[in-house]
């Protein structure tokens, strides 16, 4: 994590908290030639417009305040998303049981991505479907959603 991702989720957590969700990550992103700003937040029953804007309200000042980034960027609150990346052990452990898919950086039995349920998680190695997978090969882990 960067430095300026870890100010500003030292600013942000609490407000997020206090509006009654969860921060699940900070994301300072150039896309496109622009400086996104990103905080995802989540919440049991899920995240809406109206949740998004009023930590965006309260955060905006305080970011302003504290000056954390000194070059223009563009601002977003947003839900962490129904596929979102897992990454921290916390998030493994919270999702065992999931549907989700992973990609691989070498492919195995000519796969570098599968899918499948998470079943357990140990210093960064996860088992998926009964497949070990250890923490050198995995690329990406993402939540899966299944209809």
């Amino acid at each position: 994590m960067s430095k300026i991702s870890e100010k500003v989720e030292a600013l942000a957590k609490p407000i997020v908290e206090e509006a009654g969700c969860e921060l699940w990550a900070v994301e300072y992103v150039k896309e496109a030639g622009s400086w996104y700003l990103r905080v995802l937040i989540d919440k049991e029953g899920g995240v809406g417009i109206a949740d998004c804007e009023a930590i965006s309200r309260r955060l905006d000042p305080i970011l302003d305040e504290a000056d954390p980034i000194p070059d223009s960027y563009v601002f977003e609150v947003g839900s962490a998303g129904a596929e979102r990346e897992l990454k921290r052990p916390s998030d493994f452990e919270r999702f065992i049981g999931a549907e989700v898919e992973v990609k691989l950086y070498q492919a195995v039995n000519g796969k570098k991505s599968l899918a499948g349920t998470l079943e357990a998680y140990e210093d960064g190695d996860i088992t998926v479907s009964g497949m070990l997978l250890k923490k050198e090969q995995i690329a990406q882990v993402k939540l899966r959603v299944t209809i």
